[in-house]
């Protein structure tokens, strides 16, 4: 969308377009109040496009204030109102054209308070009127028929809360439940709400049917009263904010995020949407910001980029640091000021943006330096001489000042200190592979992160010992497992199976809040002699995974869900029945009911209880199986050359061959066998010979494969597919993100290969080429129909046909 005079401006500058569509019609506002209006309700750049798009299409509403429109053009225009506009007109009613000072909304009309309500029913009188309350039971009331309850809601609250805690203080909880809920009529909802159900103070809160009611527990709690606990999230069972309405219940963002997603019609990355596009399709947050339409021009560099700082002046993309404060070299004043990339010279954010008649050749250009007397373009301005590093003299430097090198090894010394023998000799190996890194820019940036940097201030000045289990005492956080690899990738640490560590860390925390000591003996049994004890056993001296560390996780919470349910029933596990089994299974209270039948089998086995959770048998995929886009997506991946090799021959070992990105992720150089022969490739105990051009393209991959490490690569990664941690793979995570992005869903895809493999190849051979198990194998193959038990009786028929005289 355009307007006369500014070409794409409704993109580039919607406050802008907004700003002079009502300066055409309004002459007394000056452009900068009128800017400053606009801007207060016009929210991010996506609605201020919106916004923009629809008066471009429909002027007449500042004229006439008819709806349809947006809420946010009634509320412009009321503020215009307010300003002192005289020429715009007001928003108006759509029933009755009576101009309006505040607006009600169905759909894209407004309406008057009149004309805007809709009648109902009548709870009390069964009149069809105007709804004026809502009574106890949420019914609608007119102003005729109120019902009234004369007691105050705060005593009502507070009865409620002394039954909890008879210490209750009468005046915390009227704090309490003015700060959640100011208006009186709203007290006295939730003063309903909680006579009604006191539960919900104790942790049933997210059957909420306020909102207030969580306010009110937080204030609560957090002013010490006894018994008020702070509910969970009902889906992730996380104490944390839950808030949003979902199936009746109140949720965390989380959850609410999880229920929404939806297959980006631009990535097809599946999750939830940020926008929608022209066409309604959704839209993820990546490509919402990597818009064109969102890209601005940095007052810095002047490169249109995503804006990382929004300062006074204008914004600042992720690759520049704030503005320094210096003198410009054009207009001379003092002000934050960036770096010329022409001359090297400071400039401000004004002149970046200032055009004139250039001094040399006199044409009207953008002024690139000179002065304000005698400006010059950029064809007239001599290049600046870059100098070289005062400290190294580097002569292939190509900034002003100290080089990436050095402002590295500064850094170090204000971190590690100079180099010398009192170092300890794992930090002298990560301070020299820091100060040579392939990329200084990148590690510099690194270092300067206030997630790392203490940490290796720590570790140098002996405040904290170089160990595991000195590092195991921080938080557990992305930046401290990535120090921790690149510490092991120098030596400074050794090797360690870190997701068994997780596992018996997080196992350790949770075994230790439990307050019940026979439910905490049980647990211990439960996840360190079965869980963790069966995992070591499977393993077999090979790391644990990031899925068996979630698997840990995910049962020991189901278990202890279970055993809470039982002691909130006032049952334990060995007197616990089966039809209290089947009360748990259709409670709507009750959480990881799939995942707790692994305990309840467990506990079964031996002997601590008589109830049966049946476990849940796969009897087939649950998606539906496209061989069609199976075999499509596959030629794409095998002729499109735009694509990363590295993506495509992952695509490919997952449509052509059924691996998992689990997998594909623990494939390393010693699985691709390439000789004059041909390539083979290691999936099972019998190699496979890849087909070209799949054979090709593995050698590509093995040959060029360079993960993200910056830091830390010492030597040439193992992997086929390295990761952005030092010695480490790419993550299952990034590797399933990357196939999505190419319109792959792994799941589906695998079990389309698996299913079509399965009627082709006998069940032993299909376990022994792709490296499944045997059961596995048959499992599919019956499922697919293609049953070569009777191939083989046949076969054996023959044979004796043909030998008979």
């Amino acid at each position: 969308m355009t307007t006369p005079g500014h070409p794409d401006r409704a993109i580039s500058d919607p406050i802008g377009t907004i700003a002079d569509l009502v300066a055409a019609i309004e002459p007394q506002l000056g452009t900068e109040q009128i800017r400053t209006v606009v801007a207060s309700l016009a929210g991010g750049r996506a609605k201020a496009r919106r916004l923009a798009s629809h008066l471009s299409e429909h002027p007449g509403v500042l004229t006439d204030g008819r709806s349809p429109a947006p809420r946010a053009i009634g509320d412009l225009l009321i503020a215009l109102r307010k300003a002192g506009a005289s020429h715009i007109s007001p928003p108006c009613c759509a029933d009755c054209g009576k101009p309006m000072r505040t607006l009600q909304r169905r759909g894209q009309y407004w309406y008057c308070g009149v004309c805007g309500p809709q009648p109902d029913s009548c709870a009390a009188c069964g009149n069809t009127r105007r709804v004026a309350t809502r009574d106890r039971a949420g019914q609608p009331r007119c102003k005729m028929c109120p019902d009234l309850d004369d007691r105050d809601p705060i005593t009502v609250i507070h009865a409620v809360v002394t039954a909890l805690d008879p210490a209750a203080d009468r005046e915390v909880t009227a704090d309490a439940v003015r700060r959640s809920a100011p208006r009186p009529s709203y007290q006295q909802k939730l003063a309903w709400a909680l006579e009604t159900d006191p539960g919900l103070l104790t942790g049933d809160g997210h059957l909420a049917p306020l909102r207030a009611i969580l306010r009110l527990i937080d204030l609560l709690h957090t002013a010490g009263i006894a018994g008020i606990v702070r509910p969970a999230c009902p889906r992730c069972r996380r104490v944390v904010r839950i808030d949003k309405p979902l199936d009746g219940q109140r949720v965390c963002r989380t959850c609410i995020a999880h229920s929404r997603l939806e297959d980006c019609s631009r990535c097809g990355a599946r999750r939830e949407p940020a926008t929608r596009d022209d066409q309604g399709g959704p839209l993820c947050p990546n490509c919402l910001i990597t818009d064109p339409a969102n890209l601005e021009p940095c007052i810095n560099c002047g490169r249109r980029r995503l804006v990382n700082t929004r300062t006074p002046d204008g914004p600042i993309c992720p690759s520049c640091p704030a503005l320094r404060t210096a003198t410009c070299s054009i207009c001379g004043e003092n002000k934050p000021c960036g770096t010329s990339r022409t001359t090297g010279r400071p400039w401000c954010p004004s002149c970046q943006r200032r055009t004139a008649s250039c001094s040399a050749c006199g044409r009207l250009a953008a002024v690139a330096s000179g002065t304000l007397a005698e400006p010059l373009c950029v064809d007239c301005t001599a290049p600046e001489v870059w100098h070289t590093c005062p400290t190294c003299t580097d002569p292939d430097h190509p900034h002003p000042g100290q080089c990436a090198r050095c402002l590295i090894n500064q850094r170090l010394n204000e971190l590690l200190g100079p180099p010398s023998a009192a170092l300890h000799p794992g930090l002298q190996a990560l301070r020299h592979n820091i100060a040579t890194a392939e990329y200084p820019i990148t590690a510099r940036r690194w270092l300067n992160k206030p997630s790392v940097a203490p940490i290796l201030a720590d570790l140098a000045a002996g405040r904290r010992p170089l160990t595991h289990q000195a590092l195991d005492e921080l938080p557990d956080t992305q930046p401290l497992a990535h120090l921790r690899q690149l510490l092991v990738s120098v030596g400074a640490l050794h090797e360690r199976d870190e997701h068994m560590a997780r596992i018996e860390r997080f196992l350790d925390g949770l075994l230790a809040s439990q307050q019940d000591p026979d439910q905490r003996r049980l647990l211990h049994r439960y996840t360190t002699w079965h869980l963790v004890r069966r995992l070591r056993g499977k393993n077999n001296g090979r790391p644990a995974t990031l899925q068996q560390f979630n698997s840990v996780r995910q049962r020991a919470h189901a278990a202890i869900a279970f055993l809470g349910w039982l002691a909130t029933h006032n049952l334990a596990l060995a007197t616990c029945g089966q039809g209290d089994l089947d009360r748990w299974l259709t409670d709507s209270s009750a959480t990881y009911r799939r995942t707790a039948g692994h305990f309840i089998r467990w506990a079964r086995t031996n002997k601590l209880t008589n109830i049966h959770a049946p476990a849940h048998r796969w009897s087939g995929p649950t998606q539906p199986l496209d061989d069609q886009h199976r075999w499509d997506t596959a030629r794409r991946l095998l002729h499109d050359d735009t694509l990363k090799s590295e993506d495509r021959l992952a695509g490919l070992l997952l449509l052509l061959y059924a691996q998992r990105p689990a997998a594909i992720c623990r494939l390393t150089t010693a699985d691709i066998e390439a000789d004059a022969q041909g390539v083979r490739l290691h999936l099972g105990q019998a190699p496979i010979r890849l087909p070209e051009p799949v054979a090709a393209l593995a050698r590509v991959v093995a040959a060029n494969r360079k993960g993200h490490a910056t830091i830390g690569a010492l030597t040439p990664s193992p992997w086929l597919f390295p990761g952005g941690q030092p010695g480490r793979p790419i993550s299952t995570t990034q590797l399933t993100k990357r196939l999505n992005n190419l319109g792959i869903r792994p799941n589906q895809a695998r079990s389309t290969a698996l299913f079509q493999l399965a009627t082709e190849i006998p069940a032993a051979i299909l376990a022994r080429t792709l490296g499944i198990h045997t059961d596995v194998a048959v499992a599919w193959q019956r499922l697919s129909a293609g049953d070569w038990a009777n191939y083989a009786a046949e076969v054996s028929r023959r044979s004796r046909k043909a030998s008979a005289p």
